[in-house]
């Protein structure tokens, strides 16, 4: 289990990535579009939804490696055991928030799919095919999230505290700001 949930939350990464890249190309052949007067409006819808798919895939995996903003203030200044609980509480709040973003996020795209929601700009496609960008990424950061909660519910550390760690003690510090 533990691999599948490692490859599920490394792929949707790379899918993100990939999208990314997409997003340089069109932008590109959207510059160049204009140049030899192509029509290139249809390519700010397509990046639009892009940039959500990117976005949203991403979640899990940054949560995963600790790329997530986290306010660590109170937690390096306690003991351990304290520092364990509030990463209990923390994650169970945030398993709940994510719960219901990950609810409303499939019932609105659900809603669309029922309605025959299309997309209203150029390209004119049924809008629950970018829409499932958002659900495949806020259930793949739920899952995330769940699944940290359980390796500091059995006593582990956080994967997000551990890869970070192991960054730093290569003397990568990137990733910070």
């Amino acid at each position: 289990m533990r691999r599948l949930l490692d490859g599920l939350f490394e792929w949707t990464g790379r899918i993100a990535a990939l999208f990314v890249l997409a997003i340089f190309v069109l932008m590109i052949y959207a510059s160049a579009g204009r140049m030899l007067d192509l029509r290139v409006g249809w390519v700010n819808d397509v990046v639009a939804w892009f940039c959500a798919a990117a976005a949203f895939l991403a979640m899990g995996h940054a949560f995963k490696h600790g790329d997530f903003v986290r306010v660590t203030l109170v937690l390096d200044k306690v003991n351990a055991g304290v520092r364990r609980g509030l990463e209990i509480v923390s994650l169970a709040i945030a398993a709940v928030s994510v719960s219901y973003l990950t609810w409303w996020a499939t019932r609105f795209t659900y809603e669309s799919f029922t309605f025959h929601d299309m997309a209203g700009g150029m390209v004119v496609i049924p809008i629950w095919v970018p829409q499932m960008a958002f659900v495949v990424g806020a259930i793949v950061l739920l899952l995330a999230v769940l699944d940290e909660l359980w390796l500091v519910l059995r006593g582990e550390k956080p994967t997000y505290v551990r890869l970070v760690e192991e960054r730093h003690a290569r003397g990568d510090y990137s990733e910070d700001i």
